[in-house]
């Protein structure tokens, strides 16, 4: 009010000299016919005045806020779901991050917040993720959470494609360059002299086309992303927020509501957060079970420990407890390698390398098929996965290698037994009876009769004629004959 002042002073000022210049210039009987019009005038000049425009209050409502803001679109925030993933991007985390948007959009909710920590992981499963969060009706933020956690790999594409991307202070993102998952040793991916692999060009191409597709969509640094596509670069959060990377860095949700009312999210307009009330949405038991087994690593251990226990089975029938556990890691085994895209060609291989194993008990080859089924073992590791990730997926080669000196040993300790079965004399039975000492009780030429073990036998020589009464070795037993030699 205090600044209209000086405009209220000047138009009575005004009115004044109006009204005394008319009356000495019409008389003091015309001044009717002055004043009328000079009131008017007045009122005119008091509308002008008082029609000055207001300073805005802050927005009470959305509706306040559109009306204040020139009728721009608002986006009311009062219910969140939050929903915390720490891990490696697989199916697990896809049905779980995709529950989490299905269900802010199912109930309605207003704002969706990913919390995310992940070393990366399968690229179909990133993309699943990313397709739901592109067609979600809920804002989603995804939060690079707690202090310590970040968003590597395929989580560097979850965070670019988010309509609002936060981080949380001490964490980092980057480092999204895809590799291949399967168990291939350093140097693997080069060929002739040193070139590279023109299937590792056409992945990487189509990740950096992909990356900065979304991240031109959603307003961000593209020549950064590129980089962490192409470069594996990783920045801190406070490096993220400056080149705009992301939008906000935040202690905690809280934070992040505080710091995002009024900020313009394409799509849904400005944010105006007011009562806000938090859920939060955790992973089911079997979501998290799911999200262990379907481990390249966990899924080889699986597939060792299901044919230790059908060797141990086989080698022993009814001793039951292998048997079952081996059938049960080999279901989880298969299982995992159905839904990481494992190559069935490497998968038969394995099962080829078991088969030989499982021979080499029966079978003595003096180790012949014991090293046939580790060769076949190794080449189908090696081929195994014919698909890519973005990081955090791979078949540790020191897994591989103990899960390979693990049956090994295994193969190596049954042979053993069953060679020092075989060697073992019998002590049992008429084939007992082997080596043992006697008398000949009849002239032997060659028949005649032995008495061993104080039971009298038909007996042939197999070392010419022996005299009555001559001591005699059993050789062989054959049916009820017995075939012995003197002395």
């Amino acid at each position: 009010m205090s600044d209209r002042l000086p405009a209220v002073k000047h138009c009575i000022i005004n009115i004044t000299e109006l009204i005394v210049v008319s009356a000495f210039a019409e008389g003091v009987n015309d001044m009717k016919k002055i004043i009328l019009p000079v009131l008017l005038f007045a009122a005119a000049q008091a509308g002008t005045i008082s029609a000055a425009p207001n300073v805005p209050k802050p927005p009470a409502s959305a509706a306040d806020y559109a009306r204040v803001t020139g009728g721009k679109k608002v986006h009311a925030v009062s219910k969140v779901l939050a929903a915390p993933y720490s891990g490696v991007i697989t199916p697990a985390a896809a049905e779980f991050m995709g529950g989490a948007i299905d269900r802010a959009n199912a109930e309605k909710y207003d704002l969706l917040v990913l919390a995310l920590d992940t070393p990366g992981g399968l690229d179909g499963s990133m993309r699943d993720i990313i397709k739901q969060m592109l067609a979600s009706k809920v804002p989603v933020a995804v939060f690079v959470y707690p202090q310590g956690a970040r968003a590597a790999s395929a989580g560097v594409f979850i965070t670019m494609a988010a309509h609002l991307a936060v981080m949380a202070p001490g964490t980092n993102i980057g480092a999204a360059h895809p590799v291949m998952i399967g168990a291939m040793p350093a140097g693997a991916g080069t060929k002739d002299g040193g070139k590279k692999d023109p299937m590792e060009d056409k992945i990487l191409n189509d990740a950096s086309a992909y990356i900065k597709s979304i991240t031109q969509q959603k307003k961000r640094n593209v020549e950064w992303a590129i980089k962490a596509v192409a470069k594996s670069d990783s920045i801190p959060a406070e490096e993220a927020l400056k080149t705009g990377v992301v939008d906000f860095i935040a202690a905690d949700i809280n934070d992040l509501l505080f710091k995002i009312n009024g900020h313009e999210v394409a799509g849904f307009g400005g944010l105006a957060v007011k009562n806000v009330k938090v859920d939060f949405m955790v992973q089911t038991r079997r979501q998290k079970f799911l999200a262990v087994i379907t481990d390249p690593n966990i899924a080889m251990i699986l597939m060792s420990l299901g044919a230790a226990g059908v060797f141990i089975e086989l080698y022993n029938p009814g001793l039951i407890l292998p048997g079952v556990v081996g059938a049960v890691s080999l279901v989880m085994a298969f299982y995992s390698f159905q839904t990481l895209s494992a190559n069935f060609a490497g998968l038969a291989l394995i099962l080829l390398g078991f088969v030989f194993f499982i021979a080499e008990i029966k079978v003595v080859s003096y180790g012949l098929l014991t090293l046939g089924g580790a060769l076949s073992v190794i080449l189908g590791a090696l081929m195994l996965f014919n698909g890519h990730s973005l990081g955090g997926l791979s078949v540790s080669m020191s897994i591989l290698t103990s899960t390979l000196i693990s049956l090994i040993a295994v193969v190596a300790a049954l042979s053993w037994i069953v060679m020092k079965a075989q060697l073992r004399r019998v002590v049992t039975g008429i084939e007992s009876l082997a080596g043992k000492k006697g008398r000949a009780k009849t002239d032997l030429n060659p028949s005649g009769t032995v008495l061993v073990e104080g039971e009298l036998w038909k007996a042939e020589s197999v070392s010419g004629d022996i005299a009555e009464g001559s001591e005699i070795t059993v050789t062989a037993v054959e049916g009820f004959k017995m075939r012995v030699k003197k002395g």
